[in-house]
């Protein structure tokens, strides 16, 4: 018997698989976070990747705009302001011209939570904007090629000197996350967003992949509208430590930060398996079932037709968005769903119809904290009360000597099926 410990909000819980039906346990490459993240990411604001350094662009008396992420994304702000907070004070710029504006998209955050976030001092410090897709002072500033009319935050677009930060990790329809995904969703109106996300349609837009991705695309245009004068990305493990942080120019800075994550967490793998056991990486990645989904995503690929797939996430916040259960709901089949989509996207619908798209090819057993009503009735989830209960089960579904693989940080991984 194998014993695996799944990260399970902030503490873990073991599965226990038997030997002979164990395929893999499968992780990136383990790299250990940096022993002084500060000064690496001090360093990479000071060297950056390409383009200019924030002494040749900043000028005393300049307006700052930063944006940072919300509290569902593990970007480490509370390191980061402070690097970048420092380095702006040094050339000149006073605490009363720095907005820190939290790129929160289409969510809903609070000044607590992102005190928690950035620090107390620092939220004191500075004034703090949660960017409002839905506000009536948005500023228009150009339309994409793809036809998305870019309406972003009034705090960014009339700032002099406009920094973007992020974590550069896997996205289950833009690719990636970072980078140019903290213009648009993360400061952009309802409508931009809309516009933008109908695209996850597109078969190219899924985990991974760049090339041909829309999503991205349309992305990267809309970032370019925004006049991004500087990044501070990070590379972080699973455990959400820094391991490397690049700065600079937007679109170098990102693609520097894409090949570092391909090389550490797309993970080739043998063969599927007829069961898969997943945990999306803990806290906060299984805040709720909506972002727990992206658990399952990764790892679709690597279960079997029919297979099952058990879902280790707390989901403290159960399901976590109005219209993703909606939809589950009021669409019966995923045709009338995704026609629902194309006519107009609405998010959250987006994410019924992922989940309605993987139980058409698998089954979930769910171990979470959400009410059995839900879970069963509402999102068509089979539950279990532990991770090894639901690996019984799944074996009597599946037959004894089915064989297993394991995803303890399926958030941030790709298993990749070898050819």
């Amino acid at each position: 018997m194998v014993e695996i410990w799944l990260p399970y909000n902030n503490t873990e819980v073991v599965a226990k698989v038997p030997n002979e039906n164990l395929l893999e346990i499968i992780n990136g490459k383990e790299v250990r976070g940096v022993d002084n993240p500060s000064e690496v990411i001090s360093n990479s604001i000071d060297n950056p990747v390409s383009g200019l350094k924030l002494e040749e662009s900043v000028k005393s008396g300049n307006k700052i705009a930063i944006v940072i992420d919300d509290e569902t994304r593990p970007l480490p702000s509370h390191i980061i302001i402070p690097c970048l907070i420092n380095k702006l004070n040094h050339l000149g710029i006073e605490d009363d011209n720095i907005t820190i504006i939290v790129g929160s998209g289409m969510h809903l955050s609070s000044l607590d939570k992102i005190r928690v976030l950035i620090g107390e001092e620092y939220s004191k410090r500075f004034n703090i904007v949660i960017h409002d897709c839905n506000s009536n002072d948005l500023v228009n500033i150009g339309k994409t090629s793809f036809g998305t009319e870019v309406y972003i935050n009034k705090y960014f677009a009339n700032a002099d000197i406009r920094i973007l930060t992020g974590d550069i990790a896997l996205h289950y329809f833009a690719g990636y996350g970072g980078g140019r995904k903290s213009v648009l969703p993360a400061i952009t109106g309802i409508k931009t967003i809309q516009q933008n996300h109908k695209f996850l349609l597109d078969p190219k837009a899924r985990t991974g992949n760049l090339d041909g991705n829309i999503v991205h695309k349309d992305m990267e245009e809309a970032a370019n509208l925004a006049n991004v004068n500087f990044v501070v990305n990070v590379v972080l493990n699973p455990q959400k430590k820094v391991i490397q942080s690049f700065s600079g120019d937007l679109t170098q800075t990102f693609y520097q930060g894409v090949k570092l994550v391909d090389k550490l967490y797309k993970v080739p793998v043998d063969e599927k398996a007829s069961i898969v056991i997943v945990s999306p990486g803990g806290h906060p990645y299984d805040v709720d079932l909506y972002q727990a989904y992206k658990g399952v995503d990764s790892v679709l690929n690597i279960v079997k037709e029919n297979g099952i797939i058990i879902l280790v996430a707390e989901c403290s916040q159960g399901y976590g968005n109005e219209v993703f259960y909606e939809w589950m709901v009021k669409y019966k089949t995923i045709t009338n769903l995704e026609r629902a989509l194309k006519r107009k996207f609405v998010l959250g619908g987006h994410k019924a119809y992922y989940l309605m798209k993987a139980l058409k090819k698998v089954k979930i057993i769910l171990v979470s904290a959400i009410p059995d009503y839900y879970t069963n009735s509402v999102f068509k989830l089979n539950t279990a009360k532990s991770v090894n209960s639901a690996l019984n089960a799944a074996l009597r579904m599946k037959g004894k000597k089915s064989k297993i693989l394991v995803v303890p940080y399926a958030a941030s991984i790709l298993p990749i099926l070898r050819r």
